[in-house]
């Protein structure tokens, strides 16, 4: 990596919007100008975006059922999508649910695996997230083993089930189309969701005891689509510090007033609400209810929702980049990273100043992405 001093370009450091310098050196922002002259007038320098979680990667792994035969390729394809976006820590949200497919046990496992063993070869910084989905009572004993295999530092849980539907007795809709993606007959695949949700008592003490041996591995844990201030607190009590998507205010309220950490939709901020009626991402951010964004299922969302909430007035500029960089940062204990400080890793992205189009993203002082005519800046003829 060369050791670079990047002139004229609008420059967000912690205290605000600079016209000025940053200089780069041995991977980290240096405080002094080193190494060769850029000139980058005409275009904005902003720290990397921190990417809390995101499942936008399964596209690139399973494009049509059986067409991925190699997942490092798929990995590969996942980090030029990640790197045209200003991306540079990304952390790949892999399910572990009753729901089978993509979303099954065997998949998932090959997909840690492949995260585990690609990742290093990468420039981006690739993390891998289970979500869990907690009735699956029978992996329990095991799963704490299975995520330091997989080098999994972060579970997140989930609950799909369709309780009411079931407590029923009537099958959910869509019901056929999701067991035949899965591969499973349609009466099984409902059969199986019968059984989960008999066995819905014991899932309480199991969290419980679940939570405990995951803390004392230091796996970092989050919950998903709170519902009620009473739910965030059951998670707080067992060591789960994230609340991630919280479904109402009265839950986002309740992870902040225990100190725990709340992550918002990036595509909620940019499609002016959530897609299926839940409290709206800019009314949280306003109310100041919100520590980081993240992609959920469309990469280039968290750059476009932090120009969005700035450009509208909802936030100026230091304060909606911070959702994207130093918050999700500081929720995944990242700490030399979020910010362009002397010291810190050399993670940033290049915007063209007018289109706000990504233009270069660096991980470490290395290039993860570069185009147009700012290559003719770096790489002078």
């Amino acid at each position: 990596m060369a050791d670079l001093n990047l002139q004229g370009a609008q420059v967000l450091l912690p205290d605000g919007l600079r016209q000025g310098d940053l200089s780069l050196a041995g991977g980290l922002i240096a405080d002094a100008p080193t190494g060769r002259a850029v000139p980058l007038n005409g275009y904005l320098v902003l720290p990397g975006i921190v990417d809390v979680h995101g499942d936008g990667f399964e596209r690139h792994l399973a494009p049509r059922r059986g067409a991925m035969k190699q997942m490092s390729e798929g990995l590969v394809a996942v980090e030029a999508e990640l790197a045209a976006n200003g991306i540079t820590t990304a952390v790949l949200a892999q399910f572990v649910s009753w729901e089978g497919g993509l979303r099954g046990l065997e998949f998932g496992s090959q997909v840690f695996d492949a995260i585990r063993d690609t990742a290093p070869t990468l420039v981006t910084d690739l993390r891998a997230q289970l979500r869990f989905e907690t009735h699956l009572l029978d992996l329990y004993e095991n799963l704490p083993q299975r995520a330091a295999d997989w080098a999994v530092d972060y579970v997140v849980f989930n609950d799909h089930l369709p309780h009411k539907r079931l407590a029923e007795g009537r099958k959910p809709p869509r019901m056929v189309g999701q067991a035949l993606k899965a591969g499973r007959n349609p009466e099984d695949h409902f059969a199986l969701m019968q059984q989960l949700h008999a066995g819905r008592d014991a899932v309480p003490e199991a969290l419980d005891a679940l939570c405990r041996k995951l803390e004392e591995r230091r796996v970092r844990m989050g919950s998903h689509d709170d519902s009620s201030a009473d739910q965030r607190a059951r998670w707080h009590r067992r060591g789960v510090h994230v609340a991630e998507f919280p479904e109402t205010q009265e839950a986002a309220e309740a992870a902040q007033s225990a100190g725990d950490a709340v992550v918002l939709g990036a595509p909620n901020v940019v499609r002016g609400g959530s897609h299926n009626g839940n409290v709206s991402a800019v009314d949280l951010i306003a109310m100041g209810l919100c520590d980081a964004l993240a992609s959920d299922y469309h990469y280039p969302s968290p750059r476009r929702a932090a120009l969005m909430l700035s450009q509208s007035g909802v936030l100026d500029l230091t304060q909606s980049w911070r959702l994207v960089s130093e918050g999700p940062a500081a929720v995944l204990g990242l700490q030399d990273r979020g910010t362009l400080a002397p010291g810190k890793r050399a993670d940033l992205v290049i915007l063209d100043a007018m289109s706000h189009r990504v233009a270069a993203t660096l991980v470490a002082g290395r290039f993860s992405y570069l185009a147009g005519d700012i290559a003719e800046r770096f790489f002078p003829a």
